[in-house]
């Protein structure tokens, strides 16, 4: 791979299935003073980025969705949100970075790429010792968010029962992870092949979600965090305790309605909340990652040229891992 002139990228000219990711020549990006240019060693593929590449917005987003990112297809085509990489470069302007560095972050495009720039004081940090570049760049998405929804929404306390739906998915498993992290006694509701990857992750008790009503069960929750919008605030609240809250990934007129009115109503709550990926959010992922309070699961590596084949095995929802490509070696 050249440093300077031309670099290879993933193109998604256009929305639709996997086959619209096109891999071809682009041109190294610029940088900025206060820039880093990073050698991209790996690159996740995401709940986001196979939405963003689908054009999959939820119910009545879609149309804004589209406007803000493009109407018939993404204003920056070479998509790609989490990574992990090395330096190889620096603006004149930058102090916390340097060619060399291991570092891993989140951008708003542009991952599925052989270079990338970055502002020295974006959404990077310097990976961990003794963690690789897969783990790390598979991390930010899941754990930020689990983070964001858990402790700082959810206010979840030591000795509370959390109860995580879709808890082998890219979240979920973050969010086991951080509830046990936070003492909280966890349940994870998945398919019967992932009891033992979530019970390895810290799950104290598993819900077969194929066959099991967790609203049934008898067990009041805390929090109910809903990872993969199975379920519904009107159908957890029998399941929450008289303070409890329900959270939810997805976004919808109905969770939207029930997030202004429970407030009002008092007792058990429908939370909301949007996450932020900065440089704070990346270097809290830096240290619980460092000090082996979260790992990342991967399931399978693709090289860049088989960018849709990953999408496609993402797709099938598996839940065995994150997709990892990695667009050099």
């Amino acid at each position: 791979m050249a440093i300077l002139g031309a670099m290879q990228a993933a193109f998604t000219q256009s929305y639709g299935s996997p086959e619209v990711l096109q891999v071809r020549e682009a041109p190294t990006p610029s940088l900025a003073d206060d820039q880093v240019l990073i050698q991209v060693r790996s690159a996740p593929v995401t709940a986001g980025d196979l939405r963003l590449r689908a054009a999959d917005f939820p119910s009545f987003t879609a149309l804004p969705g589209r406007l803000v990112l493009g109407i018939f297809g993404p204003r920056k085509p070479v998509q790609g949100t989490m990574f992990a990489g090395r330096v190889v470069r620096v603006g004149k302007a930058v102090t916390r970075f340097a060619v060399g560095d291991d570092v891993f972050g989140a951008s708003m495009s542009g991952a599925y790429a052989e270079l990338v720039a970055m502002p020295q004081g974006g959404a990077l940090a310097k990976m961990p010792q003794g963690v690789g570049y897969d783990e790390a760049a598979a991390s930010p998405y899941g754990a930020v968010t689990a983070i964001t929804f858990l402790r700082d929404l959810g206010k979840l306390q030591p000795g509370q029962k959390l109860l995580v739906i879709g808890a082998a998915g890219g979240v979920g498993r973050f969010a086991i992870q951080i509830g046990k992290h936070l003492g909280a006694e966890v349940t994870a509701v998945c398919r019967p092949r992932s009891f033992d990857l979530v019970r390895s992750l810290g799950a104290d008790h598993v819900i077969d979600r194929e066959s099991q009503d967790f609203t049934q069960s008898g067990v009041r929750y805390d929090l109910i965090f809903d990872c993969v919008g199975a379920s519904s605030f009107p159908r957890a609240r029998r399941a929450l305790t008289d303070r409890g809250a329900y959270l939810t990934l997805l976004i919808s007129l109905s969770i939207l309605f029930w997030t202004v009115v429970t407030p009002l109503l008092g007792g058990r709550r429908s939370k909301l909340t949007i996450v932020n990926d900065d440089a704070r959010a990346i270097e809290e992922v830096r240290d619980l990652l460092e000090r082996g309070v979260i790992r990342s699961i991967i399931a399978e590596r693709y090289s860049l040229e088989h960018i849709a084949d990953a999408h496609a095995r993402a797709e099938a929802r598996r839940d065995d891992g994150a997709i990892v490509v990695s667009p050099t070696a």
